[in-house]
């Protein structure tokens, strides 16, 4: 038996070239060969904690006491379903982007064939010309496909694919200052409401001293029974703002746990609502400062300015892609199948082999008008994300205007209610002296107590709406981080 050199030869650098390019292909999942992992954050938080330096992140033991914000928020980050769905899309879109790098090389693909081939031909009448022959057939081939000019086309895809990336990645972070604002504003709130229960017991025993003090002076027969009556529908209704405090208190801890994907039975403390509150009413950037910045650099903004280059990008991509195109073509195959020399006869043993490289022009001629209206679309949605951008861009101007005053007045409250519940709790005091003394009266002692018990209901809410719009103007300003947390 003899054998082709030259064929075996060609076939062997064939495959050769063909085995590096198919291994990749075969674990595509192992190999990324233009690095787009780069692009995705190695944790979900992405650069929110990554910016910390730590090797445990997203690596949670036993629930701190008290919970701090900074667990609490990291946590959330780490463990929301938002944060997980926005960390796949951008690896997906970077795929997307390999996909697109891609169209650049060049395709090879290979056959080979092995059959076991019975053939027999009865012609009536004829015998003589009937055959009947088993052969071995074997084919091989290999086929080289590679682009060299498109006016466009796959650069334009690739634009587009990266602008998706970037949308992806703004996404992302739009996702985790959300997260972060949502989990900070449950754990305010669960702050609060612990503190508002706290106040409501302090009001209790304010309301039972009074009723004390009233009954004490009736029992005396200093004082009418009203007095008493009157104290103890005030205590009464103390018992239940307290009560309804601590199922207050319940839902807040049960909406925070949720947050941070905790079982809500979970006993945890927090910190006092009074902690850490350092304010400044100094404001050295100015508000229209504020607001130009954000209008560049919000999640929101970013993402609707690439989409739009996105969609700029796939106006060109399909313009171009009614182009023609230049590609180089190569193939090389080899058969051994059998030669019959005339009807009737054996088949012949014989090889056969074909190969050709070339330069291959192909032209769009008529489509049905289908690529007319393909670009139509796409300019479409171009002027969509065009007017997207400029409704994000209005709608950050607006949240930092409204975000800034609300701090300012926020941080001006704290003062205000600081300065309230000192005079509340001095008038309160004055008042059941002068009441156990025998010269006030039930109604004097009362108004002090309502109005030491709304002073410290607004104290309160103070702080936590203190706390809230100095992380919400962050967040409208796309700034929020670990940072701007700044205490427990």
């Amino acid at each position: 038996m003899s054998v082709d050199c030259g064929r075996a030869s060609t076939i062997l650098r064939a495959a050769l070239l063909g085995l590096p390019l198919w291994w990749a292909a075969a674990t595509a999942d192992a190999v990324d060969i233009f690095r787009t992992d780069l692009a995705v954050p190695p944790v979900i938080a992405g650069a929110m904690l990554e910016s910390e330096g730590r090797h445990d992140i997203c690596v949670f033991g036993a629930v701190g006491k008290p919970l701090s914000l900074n667990e609490a928020i990291e946590r959330a980050l780490c463990n929301n379903p938002k944060t997980r769905e926005a960390w796949a899309t951008i690896k997906i879109q970077t795929a997307g982007v390999g996909v697109a790098k891609a169209a650049y090389l060049p395709t090879l693909s290979g056959s080979w064939q092995d059959i076991r081939e019975n053939t027999a031909t009865n012609i009536a009448g004829f015998p003589a010309l009937s055959s009947k022959q088993r052969e071995s057939v074997r084919s091989e081939s290999v086929s080289l496909s590679w682009v060299l000019y498109d006016f466009g086309a796959r650069s334009a895809a690739l634009d587009n694919a990266a602008a998706l990336l970037a949308a992806a990645q703004a996404n992302h972070d739009g996702a985790l200052q959300l997260t972060f604002m949502n989990a900070a504003k449950d754990f305010y709130a669960a702050q609060a409401a612990f503190g508002a229960l706290v106040a409501n017991h302090d009001i209790e025993r304010a309301a039972l001293d009074s009723f004390k003090a009233a009954s004490g002076r009736v029992d005396k027969g200093v004082a009418p029974i009203t007095d008493q009556l009157q104290a103890q529908t005030v205590y009464a209704q103390a018992v239940f703002s307290r009560t309804k405090a601590e199922g207050d208190w319940q839902v807040a801890l049960g909406t925070l746990m949720s947050d941070l994907d905790l079982d809500p039975n979970l006993p945890i403390s927090l910190p006092d609502v009074n902690e850490g509150v350092v304010t400044s009413a100094a404001f050295t950037q100015s508000l229209d400062e504020l607001i130009a910045d954000a209008k560049q650099t919000h999640p929101s903004v970013r993402a609707a300015q690439a989409q739009l280059d996105a969609a700029l990008a796939k106006v060109t991509q399909l313009a171009a892609a009614g182009l023609p195109t230049v590609s180089l073509t190569g193939k090389y195959s080899w058969n051994n199948q059998l030669v019959s020399p005339s009807l009737g006869e054996a088949g012949l043993p014989a090889t056969a082999s074909d190969k050709y490289i070339g330069v291959q022009v192909t032209v769009p001629i008529f489509e049905g008008f289908s690529r007319t209206y393909q670009v139509r679309q796409a300019e479409a949605q171009a002027e969509l994300a065009r007017a997207t951008l400029d409704e994000a861009r209005q709608k950050v101007g607006l949240d930092v205007w409204s975000s800034d005053h609300a701090l300012r007045t926020a941080t001006e409250n704290i003062a205000n209610s600081a300065t309230l519940l000192e005079i509340a709790q001095r008038s309160y005091d004055a008042s059941l002296h002068r009441y156990l003394a025998g010269v006030g009266n039930i109604l004097e002692l009362l108004t002090a107590q309502s109005a030491l018990a709304s002073a410290k209901k607004q104290r309160v809410q103070a702080l936590t709406d203190w706390r809230t719009a100095r992380l919400q103007l962050a967040a409208t300003l796309g700034r929020l981080g670990m940072g701007s947390i700044g205490q427990p």
